[in-house]
């Protein structure tokens, strides 16, 4: 048996599988979020408890002793920990927008096109570099009591193993040099943050990996730290070619397509992840607006995830004109541009306008934001979908009419499963990937309806390019 823990924003998971990749049991339990005034913190030791409790609730359901273990988790955000991994504050989440103001100010100083000439990483308010710049200045006791400014699933593997370390994939944004692999110091200085790099973890190149001390899992198993959840989702989905493609539709869009070059050129905006493989990258264009933007939609106007196909087939592609910009993030936009002020707008309302017209015309926003994002990744092949978006068999139809192309269907469970891929490479036991990365299915697209949305689409740029002006100069 073979494990995988993936410490997301939204749910903890631990999933278990035999030698072929099958689905063997999956534990998981929901991540609270403190959100409050622009600012989404986590409590890590809530965070860990619930390590501890799926992987318990996994070794009872499974009933067999794990080979190995891979750790994977959300990426960007700040865990500050002390010597032994210990929180010294709660952790900032990824979806924070504190540092938005600071982040107006290096753009305006041209701090973030220097950062991403050098690193191909575009910076956004809740990535590491201004959130550690912004507690310098208003928390310096924060930084000064802790060791590392570590990532969720670094804060996870050192509490299981005991080492210090991150890998490449968290490692890349926003300081990792793509051809080194390891830390940028100019582009560290560039954001006034020299006198605390000595905060960044060790850059395990392999992943990181060790045995388990005890306690939640057994002294002496193996245990790998990375890649970050959705490197881990691309490699469990088998999108491992240049020019393939993943869209994961969770709490946000991560976009992705593999490279095998580094675009310093072009506009500032987006990601290249490194990969376990050198000279291989996930070019991320990860945009803000996902399920978290639907979510808010359906619960403002009294719904549950339980309406949403009635939602969808009571308004007919189009929405009955109301068209909406997704972007709900308090700290904006970050892919397929940064706008730290992007905010969602909706159009076309009337008295007539139903909630099932909110509904869709949110659902076909979110799907054209990803039409954009993947677009500039420079998508050729094959794309593969995954996260808990997909589970709407109506919405899953939706992206596949935007987006115009066939949708393979990730395999279950793909981020723990990537982690645990990740895992068996690094302890030597090379997995056969295509049997553990069969995707589950194919949503092909309707053409008629695919052509519709054509001409959608390319109103919601026109839509999106009015919008950034506004946005720039409120």
């Amino acid at each position: 048996m073979f494990v995988g823990v993936d410490a997301g924003t939204s749910f903890v998971k631990a999933a278990a599988f035999d030698g072929a990749g099958r689905v063997i049991a999956v534990e998981s339990m929901p991540a609270r979020l403190d959100v409050r005034d622009g600012r989404v913190e986590q409590d890590p030791e809530e965070i860990f408890a619930a390590v501890g409790n799926v992987l318990g609730a996994l070794s009872a359901s499974a009933g067999a002793r794990s080979e190995l273990v891979g750790v994977t988790g959300q990426g960007d955000g700040l865990w500050l920990l002390g010597a032994a991994g210990r929180p010294v504050r709660p952790a900032i989440s990824w979806m924070d927008g504190r540092a938005a103001e600071l982040l107006t100010e290096w753009e305006a100083q041209g701090v973030t096109e220097r950062v991403f000439r050098r690193t191909g990483n575009t910076i956004f308010p809740g990535c590491p570099a201004p959130l550690l710049a912004w507690l310098d200045r208003h928390e310096p006791a924060a930084l000064d009591a802790a060791a590392t400014a570590a990532y969720c699933k670094d804060m996870v593997f050192q509490r299981l193993t005991g080492i210090r370390a991150t890998d490449v994939s968290d490692a890349s944004v926003p300081f990792l040099d793509p051809h080194t692999r390891g830390y940028d110091a100019e582009a560290i200085a560039a954001c006034g943050l020299s006198h605390r790099a000595g905060l960044l973890a060790p850059i395990s190149d392999p992943l990181p990996g060790g045995d388990a001390t005890g306690g939640l899992i057994p002294a002496g198993t193996p245990v790998a730290g990375g890649p970050f959840d959705v490197p881990a989702c691309a490699l469990g989905a088998g999108v491992t070619e240049p020019g393939s493609g993943l869209l994961i539709i969770g709490t946000t869009l991560a976009c992705l397509v593999v490279t095998d070059t580094v675009a310093l050129d072009g506009e500032a905006a987006g990601f290249h992840f490194a990969t376990e493989r050198p000279g291989r990258w996930l070019r991320g264009m990860p945009a803000m607006v996902g399920t978290a933007a639907l979510d808010w939609v359906l619960s403002t106007l009294g719904l549950r995830h339980a309406d949403l196909s009635v939602m969808l087939a009571s308004s007919p592609p189009g929405a009955n004109g109301v068209r909406v910009l997704p972007h709900f993030a308090p700290s904006g936009e970050r892919a397929p541009f940064v706008e730290p002020a992007a905010r969602a707008e909706f159009t076309g309302v009337s008295l007539q306008t139903t909630r099932a017209d909110l509904v869709r015309a949110t659902c076909e926003a979110i799907a054209y934001a990803a039409r954009h994002c993947l677009e500039a990744a420079g998508l050729s092949g094959e794309l593969t979908v995954a996260g808990g978006g997909t589970r709407s068999e109506a919405w899953l139809q939706i992206f596949a009419d935007v987006l115009g192309r066939p949708l393979r269907l990730a395999a279950e469970e793909a981020g723990a499963r990537g982690a645990v891929i990740a895992a068996a490479r690094r302890f030597g036991r090379e997995p056969d990937l295509a049997q553990w990365t069969l995707p589950a299915g194919v949503r092909e697209p309707h053409a008629v309806t695919a052509t519709y949305y054509a001409e959608g689409y390319a109103g919601y740029l026109d839509r999106v390019g009015d919008a950034r002006l506004r946005w720039r100069n409120a």
